[in-house]
């Protein structure tokens, strides 16, 4: 087996590490797990680390579990969290399970054939039917609760330090977390779990468990995996209008793409390493192309690219660059009107709107009143003469005369219009 931790070490992506685990997986396939929570019905960029975690795995031999916590999602991890978290009901948490089966199946193929085909469990299928009375008997009795309060979670909660202390429900977490472990390892000799590092409480209590229900032999590993902040200290994964997910329904492409692109140097540097499969040797010949010319942004648009095209595809980063160039670059009218509603009104966001009516354009509408009076974009007839022969307006990015007429035709998605002075400056009409 190739050395999957030595991979990992010099991507920055292992904190803390179980001694034995490295041996594990040189020695055989190893059957690995990480859990997902169901607490939106997509996954967020956080969600990443873990999902490449998983791709590694496969891509060097092991076999990966994605399990998706429908059960533990009822009660809540407890885990770097300051408050009891509200419960959620059945139906939005089956809606939940099942958008993020479908988010994780776009990386991982779970119909492959291969001997470490990747394998998607939900851990309500085999906690459904799990009584209280034989949970507190089979695995309440094989962990004390001295064992279970001297986590860091519990401790912090217990102490008054967050929050307001916490419920029997969440105490239970770590055990039923500990449980799955047992459960996969029992089922699909399973024999580590990875996750974030505010996980290492649950999964060694797993580990634990799965030695004091099987028996000394049993094995069970852990390794996580540092949680992802900027340069600056702050969190990651969130943009001005909140998280950035992997579904464009809601991040669009072209968002996700620009979240990308606007990393910093030192950000960029770490995070080609974290979020692409790019070798050791191409990503130190970026790095230092960039430190040559940082205004040319080598690692930014390298690391864009390889980030969309992983979560979103080819033919969508190619849109989202076309979407780019629009904005900053030479883009022609077809260009435009190649974009969705949602990824043009991104692309001008914050570009100031007026509203005119359709009918108004079945005979043609002057320029010089589509400027001014219907707009307001600028102040005067006279104004908009002058910049008419000035040569600085355009009409969806494409020069245009006195005498224009706006029709029909020059409708992008059949709704907007685009107008332009200089380079910079831009207006939205949008028919009613």
């Amino acid at each position: 087996m190739k050395n999957l931790v030595e991979e990992l070490q010099w991507r920055g992506l292992i904190h803390d590490i179980m001694p034995g685990t490295e041996e594990q997986l040189l020695k055989e396939m190893t059957t690995t797990y990480i859990g997902f929570d169901p607490t939106s019905d997509s996954l967020h960029i956080g969600s990443l680390v873990p999902i490449i975690l998983l791709v590694h795995l496969e891509k060097f031999g092991h076999r990966p579990i994605a399990l998706v916590g429908g059960a533990t999602g009822m009660i809540g991890d407890p885990s770097g969290k300051s408050d009891e978290r509200n419960l959620l009901d059945e139906a939005t948490l089956d809606k939940n399970v099942a958008g993020i089966k479908a988010v994780l199946s776009r990386f991982l193929d779970f119909n492959s054939t291969a001997a470490n085909a990747p394998i998607l469990v939900n851990n309500y299928d085999w906690m459904k039917d799990f009584s209280f009375i034989n949970f507190a008997r089979d695995v309440g009795k094989r962990i004390t609760v001295n064992y279970m309060m001297a986590k860091d979670s519990v401790k912090k909660r217990l102490s008054g330090e967050t929050g307001e202390g916490m419920s029997f429900t969440e105490f239970t977490y770590q055990l039923i977390q500990g449980y799955d472990f047992h459960h996969l390892y029992k089922n699909y000799h399973c024999l580590l779990q990875m996750g974030g590092s505010d996980q290492w409480g649950n999964i060694t209590t797993g580990t634990e468990l799965v030695r004091r229900i099987n028996g000394e032999g049993a094995k069970a590993f852990a390794m996580t995996c540092p949680l992802i902040t900027k340069a600056d200290g702050s969190k990651f994964g969130k943009s001005e209008g909140g998280n950035v997910w992997l579904t464009a329904d809601k991040t669009s492409v072209y968002k996700f793409y620009q979240f990308w692109l606007n990393t910093t140097d030192a950000d960029a540097e770490k995070y080609i390493k974290i979020f692409t499969f790019l070798d050791q040797e191409m990503v130190n010949a970026l790095i230092a192309e960039h430190h040559e010319a940082p205004h040319l942004r080598v690692l930014q648009r390298r690391l864009t690219e390889e980030v969309t095209i992983f979560v979103h595809g080819k033919e969508e980063l190619e849109k989202a660059i076309k979407a780019s160039a629009i904005l900053f670059g030479n883009a022609s009218a077809d260009d435009l009107k190649q974009l969705d509603e949602t990824t043009f009104l991104e692309v001008f966001d914050g570009v100031p709107q007026a509203e005119i009516a359709k009918a108004d354009l079945e005979a043609g509408l002057d320029i010089i009143a589509a400027l001014a009076e219907k707009s307001g974009f600028l102040a005067s007839n006279s104004e908009a003469r002058r910049a008419l022969k000035e040569n600085s307006i355009a009409i969806n990015k494409e020069k245009i005369a006195e005498g224009y007429m706006i029709s029909k035709a020059d409708l992008i998605n059949d709704q907007f219009i685009l107008l332009q002075r200089g380079k910079k400056n831009y207006f939205i009409l949008r028919t009613i």
